[in-house]
């Protein structure tokens, strides 16, 4: 008797306190927020927010410039010639679309860093780097072609109008190319750190007891 009573004693306080992590579900450990093994969550918490935030502003600087390319354009009506070789690719916007959308996506990571969030912003930080490379290569491209065009140009118009011209279109290309070699190396940067936090909450997730699940 007095043995049983015991074993009834001992199954009632287990079932009182619960078995070790049974409140943690898979959703949750599929949400759970990211915390950095060094203790430095705010600090990178703060950091990525930084980085979206520039990435943001990067994009607008960028469009901002690809409208004024066009409307300098159409205003000198020079579409035979190749000063405004990037703003036919149409990289000024959709790599500024580009650039935004992975800046958000970075700022509300650091904001809400979930799993979810951060592997979204992982993946489209991937994407506009590669957006940057070609970006750079399209700009490239055109400085190298200015030469050429504004030969070209000076043989059918005003040699004074094709050099201001040929000015500005150099001096606009060369903007875009120092924004978006900045571009690329935020966009780096974040991934670096974005890869950093999926292995550290990868590794946190392998180190739980098999009960906590």
């Amino acid at each position: 008797m007095a043995s049983h009573e015991v074993d009834h004693a001992e199954l009632g306080s287990a079932s009182a306190h619960g078995t070790p992590g049974s409140e943690a579900g898979p959703d949750q450990l599929n949400n759970s927020v990211y915390q950095p093994i060094d203790g430095s969550q705010d600090y990178q918490k703060g950091k990525l927010q930084v980085l979206g935030a520039i990435q943001i502003l990067n994009a607008a600087m960028i469009l901002a410039l690809g409208v004024f390319l066009g409307s300098l354009q159409y205003l000198f009506h020079l579409q035979r010639h190749f000063f405004f070789f990037t703003f036919h690719t149409g990289y000024p916007f959709w790599g500024a679309v580009f650039f935004c959308t992975s800046g958000t996506l970075s700022v509300v990571a650091g904001r809400k860093p979930t799993r979810t969030w951060i592997q979204n912003s992982f993946g489209m930080n991937i994407a506009s780097a590669t957006i940057a490379l070609v970006g750079i290569v399209f700009l490239s491209i055109n400085l190298a072609v200015n030469i050429q065009s504004l030969k070209i140009c000076q043989s059918s118009m005003s040699p004074d109008l094709c050099n201001y011209m040929g000015s500005i279109s150099n001096g606009m290309v060369s903007l875009l190319l120092i924004l978006t070699s900045l571009e690329l190396c935020i966009t780096t940067s974040t991934f670096a750190m974005l890869c950093r936090a999926n292995c550290c909450n990868s590794r946190e997730e392998i180190s739980l007891p098999p009960n906590s699940v």
